[in-house]
């Protein structure tokens, strides 16, 4: 494993080194002359459509949540209320949940009204797969060049692409998603594909996919602001402004949701489950779980939030001017995931292109001279392989009687970000005490 970016302090590069290197229509034209790369791609995605068609014939029980999105599609062209009741009624007898998504979601989940439960998540999962594969090249095309001496596997994007993607499939947010049919790789993907390819090449149409994005799910919206705070204000302006046309719809099509959405159902977090459940990851539910669900909790989850938001901008400000895109908008998704009040585990998806940049830092030296770095990657990586909350006592409230190791172990997700941003601030921090220690040293050497 080789060091892929060139510098003298901690891998800045100049800007223009970091602009996206990513043509969708050269990479497609690559891989269109490489049959074998074409099959390892798509074997997987094909034998998730086996599985799903083998399933719709023996009636199984795949993709609770495609399967909830499905019902909404359904719901909403039949004319009836998404948000009246708890349950809808075109969802099946294994998937009775309620629908917590904002009614524009719905309109745009009616492909998958088109079909079976079980294809529609056959379907689903195709494409969430092939958006991983995606998510990867971006990340790995949003990179400095790799050294001319660095390793062929590396240099080489298409077989980077493949092997990530595959070796993915083992991290839990990953596996959960496709597992449950969720919706949160191809959020990722429009996100990435936005602000990394489309945005930054000056396109017009930078910042849309943003706010299709923020349109089916709310917490996306974010990146509205991470637009603005790195200087693409129209790109910012036009997320928001097809966030707010896509909702606005809502009220021509369906007013009587799109006001109860609103007005009723995006306050009440309890739709969308207890928020001390286990597979909550976020500071809300570590304060809850931590006080016994103390009234006062969620204010106090909050405020935490805000004030973490101070490093968090100074984290992506100073990435951007770095020419560090990726990392820069890293630190935003990671920022969203802890303050928002729900973020399941399957929420941390943005841990697979976090892999790709950590791995592509890993310097050229031995582990034994790099041992920090190479521990720091194994450590951040094996807390989304481990499935360490699996093996927690979880459900009916248990979360509320964890020991302290258990409520360390069981925030394993929320302090990863934490802990690594500040690592990496502490890192900063001594390199520059390092340097003008230097430059101290070399002043009072040299003559008058």
């Amino acid at each position: 494993m080789t060091r892929t970016v060139s510098s003298a302090t901690d891998g800045e590069v100049p800007a223009k080194a970091s602009q996206p290197r990513l043509a969708l229509r050269i990479s497609l034209a690559r891989l269109s002359v490489r049959p074998r790369s074409i099959l390892i791609l798509a074997v997987v995605p094909l034998a998730a459509m086996a599985y799903a068609i083998w399933g719709a014939t023996h009636d199984w029980h795949l993709g609770v949540d495609s399967a909830v999105y499905r019902a909404g599609a359904l719901t909403l062209l039949h004319g009836d209320s998404l948000y009246d009741a708890n349950t809808l009624l075109p969802e099946p007898s294994w998937a009775l949940l309620p629908f917590t998504y904002p009614p524009a979601a719905a309109a745009l989940f009616v492909p998958l009204a088109w079909f079976p439960v079980q294809i529609s998540w056959g379907l689903l999962t195709v494409v969430t797969l092939l958006c991983l594969a995606l998510c990867v090249r971006i990340a790995i095309g949003a990179l400095p060049r790799p050294a001319e001496d660095g390793p062929r596997w590396w240099a080489s994007p298409a077989r980077s692409t493949i092997v990530f993607s595959l070796v993915f499939l083992g991290l839990e947010p990953v596996w959960r998603t496709i597992f449950l049919g969720q919706i949160n790789i191809v959020l990722m993907a429009l996100v990435m594909l936005d602000v990394l390819v489309i945005g930054a090449r000056g396109s017009r149409w930078g910042g849309v996919l943003v706010g299709v994005a923020a349109a089916i799910k709310l917490t996306p919206i974010v990146f509205v602001g991470h637009l603005f705070i790195t200087g693409r204000r129209k790109d910012a302006i036009r997320g928001f402004v097809t966030f707010v046309l896509l909702q606005g719809a809502m009220f021509l099509i369906n007013p009587h949701d799109a006001a109860k959405y609103w007005t009723q159902t995006l306050p009440d977090t309890g739709r969308i489950g207890p928020v001390h459940w286990a597979g909550n990851q976020s500071l809300n539910a570590l304060m809850n779980r931590a006080t016994d669900l103390a009234p006062w909790a969620s204010k106090v989850a909050l405020a935490i939030g805000f004030l973490l938001l101070i490093p968090a901008l100074w984290l992506v400000i100073r990435f951007h001017r770095r020419g560090q895109a990726l990392a820069s908008l890293l630190v935003t998704a990671f920022w969203i995931l802890l303050i928002s009040p729900i973020s399941w585990t399957h929420h941390w998806v943005w841990v697979a292109p976090l892999t790709v940049l950590l791995v592509s830092r890993l310097p050229k030296t031995t582990p034994a001279t790099a041992w920090k770095r190479w521990l720091g990657t194994f450590l951040a990586i094996f807390v989304f392989v481990s499935c360490v909350l699996l093996i927690l006592p979880n459900g009916r409230n248990v979360e509320l009687h964890w020991t302290v190791w258990q409520n360390i172990l069981g925030s394993a997700y929320i302090l990863m970000p934490v802990v690594l941003a500040a690592a990496l601030a502490l890192r900063w921090g001594l390199q520059r005490r390092a340097r003008r220690k230097a430059e101290h040293v070399h002043a009072e050497a040299t003559p008058d």
